[in-house]
């Protein structure tokens, strides 16, 4: 019996494999310096949709797999985005000694995942409530070619096989600029040395993201990148669609969210009641007044309609009025001109025992910026399927509930607290001074006290006075802005006619939660150093694009000058909390010593320096020794214990040096901290000595002449030498 069941499984097994076989199909299309491999069939066939993307010797799956029915009382779309890395993709072991297997995504896979997202979100119906889930792995990347470049595309394609309503396909593209020219899909080496890292993804011939850095680039130049990019969408999008029609995709039945006769009797019931809230300048009030009104509905329809049904025309309504204020009224919700951005002020110094610190704020939003100086032993060592290195600036975002007004768990950092830390990063980064003019590691965490919008932006700006509190010499201030964007149809793309859209200069919460964009730029009096756009509807135009950037910059220089008033430039002296740090130079072959067996003298050196929490020191391959202290005294110690180590004795010089110990046939001296020579009991006296104690004993301090240095570097050293030698007086006299 048991057999025949055994049998009866393998049949059935065999049976659902061969209706859940497909055809195979490859298609290549030139991408960069390679070819964009499509291969649908081989792989994941039980996904709704998957596809094997190779470019060059890098090759990421993408599978999307859509929930049949949509999931009950959401008020959101459920897409979840991963971008899974592998340690074997790069022909790596992790370098952890106890854990072997991948464990939770690294920041750069989290940062990734955001970007898959972002472009793919708003193509997807308004009204589906199915339950999506992208994942892109990557399976071998060559160290050349960018796995986040053909993981959009990739996601793009599975998604579209899926038969999810999506308006794709989404292509993406990097630029550069290096040498003064772009480039487009430049090798993953190439970055480092590039003025430009920009991410462009493009749908129907507009753009649906932008994420990138740049060294104080202006606008004209990004705007001709974005352009570039644009005209490299028509091949990949169409080798895409052609993947489709020859596979063939799902039709999912997509059930409406709600009737019109819902949203027909909310809107009678409430009439002009959302339009006369939304125009309260306190946040906090207006969102009671919206949060009233909610309840009303809910419990005025309750039992004729669905609660969720209520809550989600509630929204559609509450956005509705929003749009209409702005577009047919031009009146935003506090009454602020279209270009105007909010009252702002700033403080630093605010806390007393931090390295740095500064309290931004843009209306309703507040943000607490701290700086913390370090050695460069404590930077952040970073080991991922890409790189293997160590981090020296880092910049931290927190978002707590109270920010909001909210009641929430504490929990571990959100995928949103780390995008929107990355951003401010990379808006600072290239601001940041050289490794070798400014050694310490710097970081920086911004604590958002009050959330109204642009809080990211505001992050990058009190990050800039943070750091200019503390001393640090960054090359120019950084601030940063929000454009918004209202559209009256949610499209830039009418049938007929040309779109009717306003944008707006700082948008603020309601602004950002019932718009279409938050174009997010950040730089310097001479330029863009930071970008981050999403968006909400099926792509924006060059126009818009072009609009958005001259309002940021309009409103970068605004917020500069606040900047500039508050401080006008970096704090000559460090904070007397920070560590100093003192850079010197020993012969490279002299690190051995310095550091002795198993680390024996520098630790020594440390711990008599103050110990580890006053004191520390790192040394590099090309002899460079930089001790970081509290200190000044721990310091100066550290540092002369440092030089008498690597200092190189030579023939004829004299010293005074301290007996360590003393054998029948001489006595060891210390000329300097772990580096000791011999003197032979011939070389203690110009007479004969019958016992070494008679002249010497330990603890001894007593000058002492080197005569040689043998083949192995051993020191043979004399006493009577000294005394012959007339030079050697004064060195006597002054001990």
């Amino acid at each position: 019996m048991k057999k025949k069941r055994i049998f009866l499984s393998l049949s059935l097994s065999r049976l659902f494999l061969q209706k859940g076989s497909m055809e195979k199909h490859v298609l290549e299309v030139p991408f960069g310096d390679a070819k964009l491999v499509f291969e649908v069939g081989r792989v994941a066939e039980l996904a709704d949709g998957s596809v094997l993307v190779s470019w060059g010797e890098t090759v990421v799956l993408a599978t999307c797999v859509v929930a049949s029915a949509p999931r009950e009382g959401v008020d959101f779309f459920p897409l979840t985005v991963d971008f899974e890395e592998r340690f074997y993709a790069a022909g790596k072991i992790s370098g952890s000694r106890w854990i072997k297997r991948e464990g939770k995504p690294s920041e750069r896979a989290v940062l990734t995942s955001r970007l898959i997202d972002r472009p793919l979100r708003p193509l997807f119906t308004k009204d589906f409530k199915n339950d999506v889930q992208i994942i892109v792995t990557v399976l071998s990347y060559d160290g050349i070619h960018d796995p986040a470049i053909s993981g959009i595309i990739a996601a793009s394609t599975a998604t579209m096989l899926s038969g999810a309503p999506f308006n794709g396909p989404v292509v993406a593209t990097q630029i550069a600029k290096i040498d003064g020219k772009l480039v487009v899909n430049p090798p993953v080496a190439d970055l480092a040395k590039s003025d430009l890292d920009l991410v462009v993804a493009t749908v129907h011939g507009r753009v649906m993201m932008l994420e990138g850095d740049a060294s104080e680039l202006s606008e004209e130049e990004i705007v001709e990148a974005i352009k570039l990019c644009l005209n490299e969408e028509p091949a990949i999008a169409k080798a895409q669609e052609e993947l489709v029609k020859k596979v063939g995709a799902k039709s999912i039945d997509l059930a409406a969210a709600h009737t019109s006769e819902a949203h027909a009797k909310v809107e009678k019931y409430l009439g002009t009641k959302i339009a006369k809230v939304l125009r309260g300048k306190d946040k906090s009030k207006r969102e009671e007044a919206l949060d009233e009104l909610k309840k009303d509905i809910l419990s005025h329809f309750e039992g004729d309609l669905k609660q969720s049904e209520l809550a989600q025309v509630f929204d559609e309504l509450k956005e509705k009025e929003v749009r209409l204020l702005v577009i047919d009224d031009g009146v935003r919700p506090d009454d602020r001109k279209l270009d105007e951005i909010r009252p702002l002020s700033a403080e630093v110094g605010v806390l007393p025992r931090v390295h740095g610190s500064a309290l931004f704020a843009r209306g309703q939003t507040q943000v607490l910026t701290t700086l913390t100086l370090g050695s460069p032993s404590e930077g952040q060592m970073i080991e991922t399927m890409e790189e293997e290195t160590t981090k020296r600036f880092m910049h931290h975002y927190v978002f707590p509930p109270y920010s909001t007004g909210e009641v929430k768990s504490l929990r571990t950092v959100s995928r949103r607290e780390i995008g929107h830390g990355a951003l401010a990063e990379r808006s600072l980064a290239r601001m940041i001074p050289d490794k070798e003019a400014f050694p310490y590691t710097i970081r920086l965490a911004s604590e958002v006290l009050s959330s109204n919008g642009s809080t990211s932006m505001a992050s990058a700006c009190g990050s800039t006075l943070a750091l200019m509190d503390g001393g640090v010499p960054i090359k120019e201030p950084v601030a940063g802005v929000a454009i918004g964007l209202m559209t009256k149809d949610k499209t830039l793309a009418p049938p007929k006619g040309k779109p009717d859209y306003k944008v707006l200069t700082d948008i603020q919460g309601i602004e950002d939660f019932s718009g279409d964009m938050d174009f997010k730029v950040a730089g310097t009096k001479n330029g863009v150093t930071g970008i981050q756009v999403d968006i909400k509807i099926d792509g924006l135009t060059m126009e818009v694009v072009e609009e958005a950037f001259d309002r940021a910059k309009a409103g970068r220089t605004t917020i500069l000058e606040v900047i500039r008033k508050t401080l006008p430039e970096p704090r000559q002296d460090l904070s007397r909390y920070a560590p100093r740090i003192t850079a010197i130079k020993i012969n490279p072959e002299k690190i051995r010593e310095v550091i002795g067996p198993g680390g024996k003298t520098i630790n020594r050196i440390i711990q008599e320096s103050g110990g580890p929490t006053v004191t520390s020191i790192d040394i590099e391959e090309d002899g460079t020794v930089l001790v970081s202290s509290t200190s000044n005294e721990a310091a100066e110690k550290a540092v002369a214990w440092v030089q008498n180590i690597a200092r190189e004795a030579k023939p004829g010089e004299v010293y005074m040096g301290r007996v360590t110990r003393t054998l029948d046939f001489g006595a060891f001296v210390e000329i300097w901290p772990d580096y000791e020579g011999m003197v032979h009991i011939s070389q203690m006296r110009p007479y004969r000595v019958a016992n070494v104690s008679d002249v010497v004993k330990v603890g001894d301090v007593v000058p002492v002449k080197v005569l040689e240095i043998d083949e192995k570097g051993r020191l043979n050293l004399s006493i009577k030498a000294v005394r012959e030698d007339e030079k050697a007086q004064d060195l006597i006299s002054s001990h």
